[in-house]
């Protein structure tokens, strides 16, 4: 049997459930990765973006070379992140911008980190914006990021 407990989460039969993510309550836009996938090293490319990313991963990934970035700082969404992003796209020198346009995949992933329990939760993505990440030959994705259960005896007293 459930009953509700103090922390943010229920007691099941003698165990505590914790929500992680979100605290528990709203569901909330996280970042947008920039992951990119080709068959020569993507160093140069990645080294050409300097300071405003961070780097993630870049290297052998499988068979594939792969970078993952995150912009340096704080999105407040995920439209003018991936703006962001494709600002630096567009202004790659051009042996850089070989490399953008050889890899086999180009994508802006959106992450959100999903609550227990909330409301519908929608990302904004402006026409405009839509139109850039096309003719970079990119595309977008979601990851939904499910609430972690962490559980744990509850110790009585």
């Amino acid at each position: 049997m459930a009953e509700r407990t103090g922390i943010a989460g229920v007691r099941v039969d003698g165990m505590q459930v914790i929500r992680r993510g979100a605290n528990g309550k709203a569901t909330t836009f996280l970042n947008v990765d920039l992951d990119i996938y080709g068959r020569s090293s993507l160093e140069p490319l990645v080294s050409a973006f300097g300071q405003t990313v961070d780097v993630l991963h870049v290297g052998r990934e499988g068979l594939l070379y792969s970078a993952h970035l995150e912009l340096a700082g704080y999105p407040k969404n995920a439209d003018g992140a991936i703006r962001n992003f494709a600002k630096l796209v567009q202004g790659l020198p051009p042996a850089e911008r070989k490399l953008w346009d050889a890899a086999s995949r180009r994508e802006f992933n959106v992450g959100v980190q999903a609550a227990l329990r909330d409301r519908p939760f929608e990302i904004e993505i402006a026409p405009r914006t839509i139109q850039i990440v096309s003719m970079l030959n990119a595309r977008i994705v979601v990851t939904v990021y499910a609430p972690e259960l962490v559980t744990g005896r509850v110790v009585r007293k």
